[in-house]
């Protein structure tokens, strides 16, 4: 387990380069998986995330050749069930988009999950996929705990599944059902939250040819059966997800930075972030291709925000609030409770622990700031997202911070703190700065 010790700073200064979108390369990965012959996806993010879909996808028959700077695929029309059970690691994106896919390869797939992907949900998908007459469930083997798929193809139908649980279910059957027989409806029961993430499965599924067709209210999805996915190289674009993190560090440190590659027009929701710092009062320049903040000694505003598609931004959001004058209320986060750790618990605990004046009840964090925030010890909980946060929070805190277990920053951001220690910030310990 790494320690890091995250000291407070002035100001920070400079140019980087934000990291590619996890998401997409997770969703390029796949696509180019089930294509034949073979593409290339340039750009791509290495993560343990990232690495848990490579996995699965070559477990099932594709082949990845990784390079520095681009990856090359060669993918199968034809995918093979696996006797190995797939470790997924702790990418629930990976389990529910591969899921569905397994059904595709004739033979007996299953899944490995952790502690954490143990206590999120999957039976919505499983359900579903009952539904189009798939037959996936949970499994003890040997005190580990998986998930067993009993792959015959799919037929295509009719199904159903929630969609304020997880958007990856959807974006997991518009991978499968494509390659069903026939067409398959799916009906959304309840209002579609995380939209955009859907939106991107979507454009990616385009880049290869595959037609999907979803209604304006997001409540009914048509997939044409037989399609066939046709290989092309895909580009990924960098992650607002991850630069959120940066463009907060300079906002509450009242920095000059800018952050290349990054573009507004990508299908990423969590690009919401600009708004958000917008609102707050941030001087911010946004060009094609990046943002930068300007810092100009003025306090940040407090904002309400609807955080129904953007629950990844909660953390970052919450430390932001601490730094603003008057009361911000983070509303509509109850999907928060399933992610790596209870987050909207674990943002309150943590924050608490550095002085935040900070309320919580089922689905929202209200802030009452500016707090005078201070060191402490941070346990993220195995949380990425939590740990990254309290970092920034760290920055203009009073007194050293030391944030635990610090490492689990590699199932999304690797280079986050050697990125940070870049602009000035001072960050001792651990390999992951070195």
């Amino acid at each position: 387990m790494a320690n890091i010790t995250v000291k407070p700073v002035n100001s920070l200064q400079g140019i980087l380069t934000a990291p590619a979108s996890k998401s997409y390369t997770q969703r390029m990965l796949i696509a180019t998986a089930l294509s034949k012959g073979s593409g290339k996806i340039i750009n791509p993010l290495l993560s343990e995330d990232t690495q848990a879909t490579f996995r699965a996808i070559t477990a099932l028959g594709a082949q990845v050749h990784q390079d520095k700077n681009h990856w090359t695929v060669q993918g199968t029309d034809k995918l093979k069930a696996t006797n190995e059970a797939i470790d997924v690691g702790e990418s629930g994106a990976t389990l529910r988009f591969m899921i569905p896919i397994a059904a595709l390869a004739i033979g007996q797939t299953s899944f490995l999950l952790s502690s954490s992907l143990s206590r999120r949900p999957i039976e919505p998908l499983l359900s579903s996929l009952k539904m189009l007459n798939v037959e996936a469930y949970p499994k003890q083997i040997e005190k580990q705990q998986t998930i067993v798929v009993e792959g015959k193809g799919l037929a295509g139908g009719k199904t159903s599944i929630r969609g304020d649980v997880s958007s990856q279910f959807v974006s997991g059957l518009m991978f499968a059902c494509p390659m069903a027989k026939a067409d398959t409806e799916i009906q959304i029961t309840t209002p579609l939250e995380s939209k955009d993430y859907v939106k991107m499965t979507q454009e990616v599924l385009a880049q290869h040819h595959i037609e999907v067709q979803i209604s304006e209210d997001y409540r009914d999805i048509h997939v044409l059966g037989s399609q066939s996915f046709r290989q092309v190289d895909c580009k990924v674009p960098g992650d607002f997800s991850s630069a959120a993190f940066l463009l907060a560090a300079a906002a509450i440190t009242n920095s000059n930075v800018k952050i290349n590659n990054l573009n507004y027009q990508t299908k990423q929701g969590d690009k919401a972030i600009l708004d958000v710092l917008k609102q707050m009062g941030v001087n911010m320049e946004i060009n094609e291709q990046w943002v930068g903040v300007k810092g100009e000694g003025v306090l940040l505003k407090a904002v309400d925000i609807d955080v129904k598609d953007i629950p990844d931004l909660v953390p970052i959001c919450a430390v932001l609030a601490c730094y603003a004058e008057g009361e911000s209320k983070i509303f509509n986060a109850q999907r928060l409770r399933f992610k790596e750790s209870d987050r909207l618990v674990t943002v309150y605990k943590e924050l608490t622990k550095m002085g935040a004046l900070i309320s919580m009840d089922d689905s929202s964090l209200t802030i009452k700031g500016p707090c005078k925030l201070h060191g402490t010890t941070i346990d993220p909980c195995n949380d990425h997202r939590i740990a990254m946060s309290c970092s920034v929070a760290a920055l203009r805190a009073n007194g050293e911070t030391i944030v635990k277990n610090a490492e689990c920053i590699r199932k999304s951001y690797p280079s986050f703190y050697t990125d940070l220690s870049s602009i000035g910030a001072e960050i001792v310990g651990g390999k992951l700065v070195r």
